[in-house]
């Protein structure tokens, strides 16, 4: 009953429209009655609590990172760096959006900045060039779901702080699922690239490779200091960010001087407002994270589950079969916040590793920002590409499907992320 009424609250008031997180303490507060446990001074202390982590730090710096990258011209530099190198092939500029897409994914750590930044630039230079529309636009979009996968990655230290895992440990497991979606693509792409008749760019010499790579260099340089950083255990997760946004602003104003001072101001208040939507979120979920726990949701969940808890490949199919629903239902970041205190319990019960978990759990949702209804990468790529969702739709499923079977391949063989943990530690 009180699983019932905490998701049929929840379904029921974002359904009136109301925000996720208004939603998420509409919810919490209905549950609380039912419960009689309803004291307002509660609620104020766990919203409170839920932003109060030093290791949510590194959500907002991350974020003013990505946003300093953006306005300071280290996007264009990364995309004439891919272009300098694959830009020759057939189908070059595909391999290219593709290359940038890793490279973004290890400055920003967001799905919606990649995809934005992204598309903007290359969506109509790949239109010009003569490629599908829909097929380009689709590409973007399954790229930029990299972001969440590969360090640093802004859902990855949601759930570290939720669940209570190493977010470094989640960070270095990361790499290979998010390179293994890469190479999805670029088969992907090389095979259905072949119904476009595009203009193939001129290769580009050796001195303009040098030169595209040279000014290239500092924005490449800043996922060796994130990963070498944390790896050497020179900085923590949140130091990272620190030392992201700082090496951003320094690259933007100093080095590329693209980023005028004057500018400053409007780039920390888009930085401001974006966490200032995903801090409330959490601090929202907090609430309902402590009410599932004295409601013992998990217990009810773990019932249903109870059958599968000894075969470790039927649990993981049918978690993932439902994180796969939710996150075609509900966005990224509050179906992390959500559904985690809820699963981790399952998780620890069957033996599972949780830095591998985390990893499934992460990429399942990001897939999730790809499908309708919600499907936020999907419509910020199809505002940027200019074309409804039903076209988007047309030219995605081949990139959306290559990477629904990377995330069975990393069911089926978990060895693909806890070795490279091993190597990294």
């Amino acid at each position: 009953m009180t699983l019932a009424l905490f998701v049929g609250s929840l379904i029921g008031v974002m359904a009136l429209g109301v925000p996720i997180a208004l939603a998420l303490l509409a919810s919490s507060v209905v549950l609380m009655i039912y419960l009689d446990i309803f004291d307002s001074q509660i609620v104020a202390q766990y919203l409170i609590n839920g932003a109060d982590s030093f290791a949510l730090l590194a959500v907002p710096f991350f974020i003013l990172a990505g946003e300093l990258m953006n306005a300071g011209g280290i996007s264009t530099r990364i995309i004439n760096f891919a272009m300098s190198i694959v830009g020759h092939i057939r189908g070059g500029m595909g391999y290219v959006a593709i290359i940038a897409s890793v490279l973004f994914a290890g400055l920003s750590g967001s799905a919606v900045a990649d995809t934005a930044a992204l598309g903007a630039i290359l969506i109509p230079m790949m239109v010009k060039a003569g490629y599908d529309r829909n097929r380009s636009t689709g590409l973007i979009a399954a790229g930029g779901i990299i972001a969440p996968v590969i360090p640093p990655s802004i859902p990855m230290i949601l759930f570290g702080v939720t669940s209570g895992v190493s977010i470094t440990a989640l960070f270095t497991a990361g790499i290979v699922p998010g390179l293994l979606i890469a190479i999805g693509l670029i088969i992907t792409w090389s095979i259905v690239v072949r119904k476009d008749k595009a203009e193939v760019l001129p290769r580009k010499s050796g001195k303009e490779m040098l030169i595209a790579t040279r000014q290239a260099l500092w924005a490449l340089f800043l996922p060796v200091i994130i990963i070498g950083g944390l790896r050497g255990g020179i900085f923590t997760p949140t130091e990272a960010g620190i030392v992201a946004a700082f090496y951003a602003l320094f690259v933007g104003v100093v080095v590329y001087r693209e980023l005028k001072i004057q500018e400053l101001y409007k780039v920390l208040v888009a930085s401001a407002k974006t966490t200032s939507i995903v801090m409330f979120l959490v601090a929202a979920a907090m609430v309902s994270a402590w009410l599932i726990s004295v409601a013992n949701i998990p217990a009810v969940v773990t019932d249903v589950l109870q059958p599968f808890i000894d075969n470790r490949l039927m649990l993981l199919l049918m978690i993932n079969l439902l994180v796969l629903l939710v996150g075609m239902m509900m966005d990224l970041t509050p179906a992390i916040l959500i559904l985690t205190p809820v699963l981790m319990p399952i998780i620890a019960q069957a033996g599972i590793d949780p830095v591998y978990f985390g990893v499934l759990f992460v990429l399942n949702l990001s897939i999730g920002l790809l499908t309708p209804p919600v499907g936020t990468v999907l419509n910020v790529a199809s505002g940027v590409g200019k074309i409804d969702i039903q076209s988007i739709m047309k030219g995605i499923w081949p990139f959306l499907l290559v990477e629904v079977v990377v995330l069975i391949f990393l069911i089926l063989f978990p060895s693909l992320v806890t070795i490279p943990v091993g190597w990294f530690e």
